[in-house]
Parts: structure tokens; sequence; C-alpha cells
């Protein structure tokens, strides 16, 4: 039996043929990946990523094959060509994206910040997610440049625009410049590394730690749960603390007023017991010192080191309430109090001093009467 088919149906048998071909092949190379990469978790993470868009890639390459090898007259094939081209193009693209994430990814799994020592983890997760980050936007430009130039009237478009409005191509460059400033911030934040994620940080006088750093702001959580947004930018040309940049170590200071007479020893002993049986303390420093007097009191600061930021400010809390305790139950008479000295009154006008009237013989008008006076009188 002599079948007489057209070449479009030629061509679409062929495509079918060549699809379920490629599908075939891209499930069976899927099964030996993921036995592959079963006992690895970085391996899996990549494989994972690459498996749908490579369930496109494989069946699009082969019908790209068979219409390239159709003949040229046939209606319609330059349209469908170039639609192939640019699905091909887009899967392409999307498998790149989803391969450089799934590298990123691996590498975050093999450097955990939940570690106790993670200072090599928090910057190994930097570098990783704002370099993942920019390879994935690098990708996906590239990727949409790519399928704009298969398409002659677009590309046509594009050149003339480009040779005939340079000072549009200026203003662009100018209002494109913070995104230009923040691009080139997330490098030098990738590789100098001035923040890491879950580094502790004070920024515009508030306290928090490093969540996120994506391609154009850094997420700060601070204490209270709240997020504070800031440019990448804004990190390189202000200045900031970071409390974990080489070491989550801190020192905390507690401040205590006390009366002159209070002795110290004891309140040294009490609170180096009460470091010595909490867990905040790393068993670096403890001590009191005399740091200021005032004409009421003496100031003491009690100095203490703890693991990181946290755990010293929950030691500080307990070090001023403990202490305060002591010294209510055993020193209630040396807490700060307030002297004063009284002096006698000065007299006031047409009133003698009685200070002057010390060994001043006392006036004949204002003596007591006696025996010769009253005779005295009678007499005259």
């Amino acid at each position: 039996m002599d079948l007489n088919l057209s070449p479009w149906a030629i061509t679409i048998v062929s495509a079918a043929v060549a699809m379920t071909a490629a599908w075939l092949i891209f499930f069976s190379g899927a099964a030996i990946v993921r036995r592959g990469t079963a006992h690895s978790k970085p391996a899996s993470a990549v494989a994972q990523a690459a498996r749908k868009p490579a369930g496109l890639v494989l069946p699009l390459l082969a019908l790209q094959f068979v219409l390239r090898g159709a003949p040229d007259d046939l209606a319609h094939i330059a349209l469908v060509r170039q639609a192939t081209t640019i699905l091909l193009i887009a899967s392409l693209t999307w498998l790149l994206m989803r391969m450089a994430r799934g590298f990123g990814q691996a590498v975050v799994m093999t450097h955990q910040i939940s570690d106790g020592d993670n200072l090599m983890a928090r910057r190994v997760q930097t570098q990783t997610q704002v370099v993942s980050r920019l390879v994935v936007s690098g990708i996906g430009l590239i990727g949409f440049s790519m399928a704009l130039m298969t398409i002659p009237d677009v590309r046509q478009i594009g050149m003339s625009l480009l040779a005939s409005a340079g000072v549009v191509g200026i203003a662009a460059g100018l209002a494109a410049r913070p995104v230009l400033g923040n691009l080139m911030a997330g490098l030098q934040i990738a590789f100098s590394q001035p923040i890491r994620l879950d580094d502790v940080v004070i920024v515009e006088g508030e306290w928090g730690r490093v969540e996120e750093i994506n391609s154009t702001y850094v997420v700060v959580k601070i204490w209270d749960e709240r997020r504070l947004i800031v440019p990448l930018q804004w990190w390189i040309e202000h200045p900031f603390q970071n409390w974990t940049r080489n070491s989550a170590n801190i020192l905390g200071t507690v401040f205590l007023w006390v009366d002159y007479r209070m002795p110290l020893q004891p309140l040294r002993d009490a609170m180096q017991a009460l470091c010595e049986k909490s867990s905040l303390w790393d068993g670096r420093v403890c001590l009191i010192q005399v740091t200021d007097f005032s004409e009421k009191a003496m100031q003491l600061r009690c100095l203490i080191s703890s693991a990181d930021s946290g755990k010293a400010w929950d030691l500080r809390c307990l070090i001023r309430e403990e202490l305060m305790k002591v010294m209510q139950r055993d020193y209630p008479d040396y807490l700060p109090r307030a002297r004063a000295e009284i002096d006698n009154p000065l007299p006031g006008p047409g009133h003698p001093d009685p200070r002057e009237a010390i060994g001043r013989p006392t006036p004949a008008a204002q003596r007591s009467p006696t025996p010769e006076n009253e005779q005295t009188s009678t007499a005259s």
C-alpha cells in the first residue's frame, strides 16, 4: 500500500518520533542521575533543580533538528523555526538559571550557619548568595537578548534606535546609575564582606541581624521582629557597627551607683559566683571596677564576657538584678543617699548674733534685780 504523505505530515511525524526518543533518553538519564546523586545532598539539589528545564530542552532540541532538515519551501516553515528557536533559547536559559541556583543551594548545604563556629559558613553563604543572584540575573539578560536577536525586525529596530538616539542612551545610563551602583556594591560586599549573613549589626541606631542579602538591598531583622530594609550601596558609603566581624565574643557592662562606705569585695564575690553558675558566661572576664565619683555616690562598672551578644544581654540583666538583691538584703544602708549639713541660722536685722554675745557683759537694764539695785532705786 502506497501512502502519499504531504511534506508537512512527514515533518510532523518525524518531529513526534524525535521528541519521543528525546523524552525516553531524558527519563533514562534522569533515573541514572537520581541514583548516582542519592547519597549526596548537594549533588541531588543540583540534579533536582535542573530536572524540569532539562525535560524541555532535549525534546525542543530534537524538534529543532527535524525542522532544520525540513524543506525550505514548506508553508510557514520559517515562522515555526523561529518560534521553536525562541522556545529552545528560553528553555536553555531556564536550565542554566536553575543550575546556577542549584549550585548555590549545594554550597549552602555544605556550609551550615547553625554550627557553633559559623564564621566561615557565613562568609561562604554570603558570597554564594550574592554571586548566584548576579549570575542568574546575567543569564536571564543574555537569554532575553539572544531571543530578541532571532527576530530580524526587532533587531533592526533596536540597532536603529541605538544608532540615532545617543542622548536617550545617556539618559538611560543616568537613570540606571542606582541600579549599577547597587550591582557594584553587591560585588564589593560579596568579596570584601563588610557584612555577612547572620551578622549582628547596629544600623541607624537599631540592633539586629543580617537576615537576607539580595541583589539590591539587605534585610536586617531587628530584635523586636521588625525588618529594616537597607540598600546595598548604603553599606559601602556609611559607617555602621558589626559585632561579629571576626568573632561573636563580646564584653558587656553593668553600671551601679553605691555609697562610698560600700565594701567592694562582697560584690565581687557575689558576681563571680553568679557568673560561674550561669551558662551565659564564657569564662573570660568577670570583674568590678570603680569608674567614677560624684558628690553623692561612686560608680561601679561590672565587666563580663559572653559568647555572643544575645547571651551578653541576658547575662547583664541577670547580674544587674542579682547584685541589687544582694545590696538590698545585706547592705541596705550602703545604697546611694543624699548627705546634707545644716548650720545655725544667721540672725536677722536688729537681732544680735548669739555668737558675739558670748563673753560680753550684760547691760544694766537687762540685769536681774538684786537687793542692792532695789535699795539704790528706793534712795533715788
